[in-house]
């Protein structure tokens, strides 16, 4: 309406401006001065409707396309000062709001196929995951259906493979839930101050049973001494247990497994070395990825969800850091990571930042 109003004030005084160099033209006396006059008028006035036409017609359509673009890219569709400007070009001023409209739009593309891959492929692995215990579990149950339940010691034997199975089932699923509710922020962390080192010593005494029967020396290199941090004892517990269950399943026979503290002024870096298989550098990048394996039949022969590593990645992420990993094939692997100390510890002992560990 208001572009309208203009635009019809416009014509109305280019008209009496034409108008009036007529009457000049043909009542007066026909004179150079006149005739000068006359052209001048009428030029202006044909300027003045050109203009007011091609604003009308043209730049109020350029901007009101402008608009929209951007309010289809999801910004705020208003027009600057400058791009009400006469001498703005209205057809490069589209092409550029298309073309930005379009770079976006093409991101925007790209990450929802990532995400649907990513979604097929987790569909596909936890269908693949599940599959295994479940139709484990069935074999046994229906051979025991089958005749097989009359026998005490079969019967005992199956019933005890086919409790394993399910105890794993139950264990994925708890592992999937417990990454759901990380990663959609249903879980929150609660810091504290605790003794890291002798919840190192808790996870260890966890773990005796199954380090002995392979012969898998537990230890914690350098003095004993309490190491506070601010954390939430909890997680940080399945952090360090995922990584010592890992480091034992790959020792060797009478191997070792080492936990070394690394106090600086400000924190404390956590390494858990094992002298296992090592991993290739080619799967250093993914193995915190769900169900990512090196070796696919070995881990399953060895147990685990596929799901720790993921676990273990968004609590420390949880905490402001990173797990890192260095291994080298056939030597073994550590895994590392920080975590702050106490602020008391630090005021009340006062400590200097540590030598780096090797």
């Amino acid at each position: 309406m208001l572009y309208s109003s203009k635009v019809l004030a416009g014509l109305l005084s280019a008209g009496i401006a034409l108008a009036t160099a007529l009457i000049l033209l043909f009542v007066e006396s026909f004179t150079a001065e006149r005739v000068a006059i006359v052209f001048l008028v009428s030029f202006v006035a044909g300027y003045l409707v050109l203009f007011l036409a091609f604003e009308f017609l043209i730049f109020q359509e350029v901007r009101t396309i402008k608009k929209r673009i951007h309010k289809a890219a999801g910004k705020e569709g208003t027009v600057t000062n400058q791009e009400k400007l006469p001498g703005e070009n209205p057809l490069k001023t589209i092409r550029n709001a298309i073309e930005t409209l379009t770079s976006e739009k093409n991101k925007e593309i790209d990450a929802l196929k990532k995400r649907d891959a990513f979604r097929k492929d987790l569909i596909a692995d936890i269908s693949h995951e599940l599959k295994t215990p479940i139709f484990a579990a069935q074999g046994f149950v229906h051979t025991l259906i089958d005749g097989a339940v009359k026998e005490k010691a079969v019967r005992k034997k199956f019933l005890k493979k086919a409790a394993k199975s399910l105890d794993g089932l139950d264990l994925l699923v708890q592992d999937l839930l417990t990454l759901s509710q990380i990663e959609t922020g249903q879980v929150k962390m609660r810091f504290a101050e605790f003794d890291l080192a002798a919840l190192v010593e808790e996870v260890f005494d966890q773990f005796k049973g199954k380090s002995n029967k392979k012969e898998v020396l537990l230890r914690m290199d350098g003095p004993a001494r309490k190491i506070l941090v601010n954390a939430d004892r909890r997680r940080i517990s399945q952090v360090i247990t995922n990584f010592i269950s890992n480091a034992i399943k790959h020792s060797p026979e009478a191997g070792e497994v080492v936990v070394r503290f690394g106090v600086r002024k400000k924190s404390v870096e956590v390494q858990i070395r094992d002298f296992g298989e090592g991993i290739p550098s080619e799967h250093i990048d993914r193995i915190f990825e769900r169900f990512y394996r090196v070796d696919k039949s070995r881990s399953r022969e060895k147990g685990g969800t596929g799901l720790g590593l993921a676990i273990v990645k968004h609590i420390l992420e949880g905490h402001n850091t990173q797990p890192e990993v260095e291994s080298t094939p056939g030597k073994g692997s550590t895994f590392s990571f920080r975590l702050p100390r106490a602020r008391n510890e630090n005021i009340e002992n006062g400590e200097q930042q540590e030598p780096g560990m090797d």
